[in-house]
Order: structure tokens, then C-alpha cells, then sequence
């Protein structure tokens, strides 16, 4: 793309030569370009049907039809700008390129003969849903309202909860031809410069032509470890939970065409954190947050040691030779546990595309024909069954979807070099996942902390939910400029 400046020219038949062919306006049916005569003077619209707010655009050019040459004398520009535009977010510019870009982000642009810069109107509106209850994040009691597509309305719903004068939105837009918008979101008074600048100059450096995928393009190129299966940032869709961790001096990334906000840096154990936890009281809370913990791990390690003992009874003491079990059937269970593990994603994997009035029968249809008569013909043995349906209980109690997708690889990887080398295989295999775990940094934080390194405040924050009143440190690990709250 070329680097030159193209700018506005007074004569407004080179401006429309230019904007036309760069919008392609005789092309593209939604780019429209309405001709009109103002105050004696030839003017254009530049709009994209769909994103221009009717009513608006209505209401100012009926201002504008009142106009007379004399109302616009001696500058023009400053007239319509501070007299006859009535709206809140006007601008103006004198690059032409920047204008194809406003324009084909939403704003309207008014080019007007004679004047040797456009004004830019934001009155752009998006198709957006309503901010309704993640489906990933649902509470029993508590706000209903969730983040949407549209980054305006996201940004709105954080700042509703967080009314600090320190709070900052700093605007981005990112990708040579998609122009996506991003938005940096912290509280000045509270986060560490380090990591506000670090993330800011990450997205400074991505280089691409879009963001197709939104936040989860960002991540990538801010963490940069493309092959590691576990998530370097927290994704949530609820506004409470992105104001709790501003509060905790977290920098929250917004990307526009995206229900989720990037919160970093996080830990390992803010996937495992869920907003139903302090919806309740805090002995139910510290409950709900140890169960969750024993099924996250149960996920993990079931599998691998139950199948070690099936394989290896003589370690089991007699109080617990009933593990294992009694038909082993005609396949080994290594391959038992990879047929069901595949199964499972395969099930998953045809849930998401069923329609939801189909669900139930698909559930049905894997429950008592699948199972059931893998089962009879002894394809499959009862108790793999069982402590696979254990591990899968505990995928599904991880409230974070992609940490729970890291957690099985990292279950049949465990599962195959238990199934190749044995005893040694198991604890190698468990002491080189807990180390992969502490090598990895989120912006600097150990992945780990505050087990590893330890600290024993911030330790016991993690496995009971503290009372709130109890709660008057902010996490030292993340260096706040405020450490008391």
C-alpha cells in the first residue's frame, strides 16, 4: 500500500474522482454516495447503508436545507463544524485515505466544495444483540447482562461498574485492510505501568492484514507461544468479572466483533476461579471452589493412575483390590480409554453443531446406544466408563473452556506414556507437566504463582474464597501502584 499522502483538495470533483474509485461506490451496493446542494454549495454524503443512523442523518440535513450562503461566511468549516452540525462526535480531516478508512468503519464523511478538509460524523449504529448471560459463565444469583460484539457497548458496561476518574480506554486500531478496533483498558491509578505498556506495545507490533478471529488472533500474537496448549490469558463475557480484576490491577484488552475481553496477566488459577463463587457465602464459596479444584485434578490424574493400577495390581494394598476391572474384554484399555476419549470429542464436536431442539436426542443416542451396547458387545468395560465419565465431570466443572481443553491433551498424553513405560512413565510424565507449568509466564508472572514461587497470603486467597471484607490486598505479584484497597 502506498505511504503518499492523498489530501483534500479544495475542488470537489477531485475529492469524489478519488473517494469514488477507492470506495468503489459504483461496485458495492451498500456504499452510497448522496449528492446535495447546501447553502449554494455542492456537498457529498459517503455512508455505508446499514451502519448510518437514519434518523440522524435525517434530522442534519434538514439543518442543513435551511442554510443560506451568508450563514457560512467568513470559514465555513468552523461554522458547520461549531454551528450547524448538531451532534456530539464530529471531526475533520484533510487525508483523504483516512476518510475511506472512517467510512468504511461506520462514520459518515461530508465533503463540501470549496473547503480543503471533510467532517467526519460518527453517527453509526451496528446490528448488536442484547447483553445477555454467557453461556460459558451462568451464576445462579447475580448480574445477567454479558459482554456483546459491538466494543462500544463492552466498554459501557465495564465503565458502569468501574466510575473511577483513573479508569482509561485507550483506542487502537489494528490490521492493514480489516482496521479492527481494540481497546486497552486499565486503572491508571492501580496497574503497573510495565504491564499496560507491555500490552500496548505488543499490539503496536502485530503486523497482519486482519483479525478475523478477533480476540483470539490477539492472543496469539501478544503471548507468542503458538503451540502451547494452555491459555496465557483469561477470557470472560461478564462485565462484574472484568471489573474485578481492574480492580486487582489487571490491563483487559476489548477487540471489537468479539463477546469476549482478554484479561492478563493471569495465572493458572484464574481459569479455575468462577463469579458464582462470590455470589455466595463465603464458607459456600471456599466449598465450591475446593470441590471445583478436586475435579479439575480428577480430569488430570484419574485416568492415568487408575489405569496403572488396573495394569499393576500388586502396588494396590488389600483395602483396594477391587480397582480394576473384572473383564478386561477383548481390547486392551489403553485402546478402551483412547476409542472413548475420541468419542467424547467426537460427541462434543456434534453437540455444538446440533440444532438445540435436537439436543436431548442426541444425548439420548449417545448414552444408551453408544454406551450401552459398547458395553454388551464388549467393545468397552463398565469401570472405563466410569472413571472416564469421573475425568469428563471434571472437564466440564473447569470454568475455563480452553483450560479444560489443555487439561485433557495433557490427561492421554499421561495415559500413553503410563501405557508405554509404566510407574516410571506416570511420574515422569506428571513431574515434566509441573515443570512445563512453572517455566511458563504470563507478561512476566510465573504461570504457577502464588504455589510456585510461594507465598502463602496469596496462597490461601487461591484455595478459600476469602471474605471480602478480609480482602483488602491487592495481588503482589501483579506490583500495583495501590497495594491496599
Amino acid at each position: 500500500m502506498s505511504s503518499t499522502k492523498h489530501s483534500v483538495s479544495p475542488n470537489i470533483e477531485e475529492n469524489l474522482a478519488y473517494l469514488n474509485q477507492s470506495l468503489a461506490v459504483d461496485k458495492s451496493f451498500d456504499v452510497i454516495r448522496l449528492d446535495v446542494v447546501y447553502a449554494e454549495r455542492k456537498m457529498a454524503l459517503f455512508l455505508i447503508d446499514g451502519f448510518a443512523k437514519d434518523d440522524i442523518l435525517h434530522y442534519l440535513m434538514k439543518v442543513l436545507l435551511e442554510l443560506k450562503p451568508e450563514d457560512l461566511e467568513p470559514d465555513p468549516l468552523e461554522k458547520l463544524l461549531k454551528t450547524y452540525i448538531p451532534y456530539v462526535e464530529v471531526d475533520s480531516t484533510d487525508d483523504l485515505d483516512k476518510i475511506i478508512d472512517s467510512v468504511l468503519a461506520g462514520p459518515t464523511a461530508l465533503v463540501v466544495d470549496g473547503i480543503n478538509r471533510a467532517i467526519l460524523i460518527d453517527a453509526r449504529t451496528y446490528p448488536v444483540r442484547g447483553p445477555q448471560e454467557p453461556d460459558m459463565e451462568r451464576v445462579v444469583r447475580g448480574a445477567r447482562d454479558g459482554f456483546v460484539e459491538t466494543i462500544v457497548f463492552n466498554t459501557a458496561l465495564t465503565r458502569r461498574r468501574v466510575r473511577d476518574r483513573s479508569l482509561r480506554m485507550e483506542y487502537m486500531s489494528i490490521g492493514r485492510r480489516s482496521k479492527t478496533d481494540v481497546v486497552v483498558c486499565y486503572l491508571e491509578d492501580v496497574a503497573n505501568d510495565h504491564f499496560v505498556q507491555e500490552v500496548k506495545t505488543s499490539l503496536q507490533k502485530i503486523d497482519t492484514d486482519g483479525l478475523p478471529m478477533a480476540e483470539k488472533s490477539i492472543d496469539e500474537f501478544i503471548t507468542g507461544r503458538y503451540w502451547n496448549p494452555y491459555p496465557i490469558m483469561r477470557y470472560t463475557e461478564r462485565p462484574d468479572t472484568a471489573a474485578a480484576h481492574l480492580y486487582d490491577g489487571h490491563v483487559i484488552v476489548f477487540v471489537d466483533g468479539s463477546p469476549s475481553a482478554l484479561i492478563t496477566p493471569s495465572t493458572f488459577w484464574h481459569h479455575l476461579q468462577h463469579a458464582e463463587e462470590y455470589r455466595n457465602k463465603p464458607i459456600v464459596g471456599a466449598y465450591m471452589r475446593i470441590v471445583r479444584f478436586l475435579a479439575v485434578w480428577a480430569s488430570i490424574f484419574v485416568l492415568p493412575l487408575w489405569y496403572f493400577f488396573a495394569e499393576n495390581q500388586d502396588f494396590l494394598p488389600a483395602a483396594l483390590s477391587y480397582i480394576g476391572p473384572n473383564d478386561i474384554g477383548n481390547i486392551p484399555l489403553i485402546v478402551q480409554f483412547l476409542i472413548i476419549e475420541v468419542g467424547l470429542d467426537m460427541l462434543r464436536m456434534a453437540a455444538i453443531h446440533t440444532p438445540s431442539s435436537l439436543a436431548t436426542a442426541l444425548g439420548l443416542v449417545a448414552a444408551l446406544m453408544i454406551g450401552g451396547v459398547a458395553v454388551e458387545v464388549g467393545l468397552l468395560s463398565n469401570e472405563v466408563i466410569l472413571y472416564l465419565s469421573l475425568a469428563a465431570i471434571g472437564t466440564f466443572a473447569t470454568p475455563s473452556y480452553e483450560l479444560s481443553l489443555a487439561n485433557r491433551l495433557i490427561r492421554l498424553g499421561l495415559l500413553i506414556v503410563t501405557a508405554l513405560f509404566g510407574l516410571p512413565g506416570f511420574v515422569i510424565g506428571v513431574t515434566v507437566y509441573i515443570l512445563y507449568l512453572v517455566k511458563m509466564q504470563s507478561l512476566g508472572v510465573p504461570y504457577l504463582w502464588p504455589f510456585i514461587p510461594f507465598s502463602l497470603r496469596a496462597l490461601r486467597d487461591v484455595i478459600i474464597r476469602i471474605p471480602m471484607p478480609l480482602k483488602n490486598r491487592r495481588p503482589k505479584i501483579l506490583h500495583p501502584k495501590d497495594p491496599d484497597r
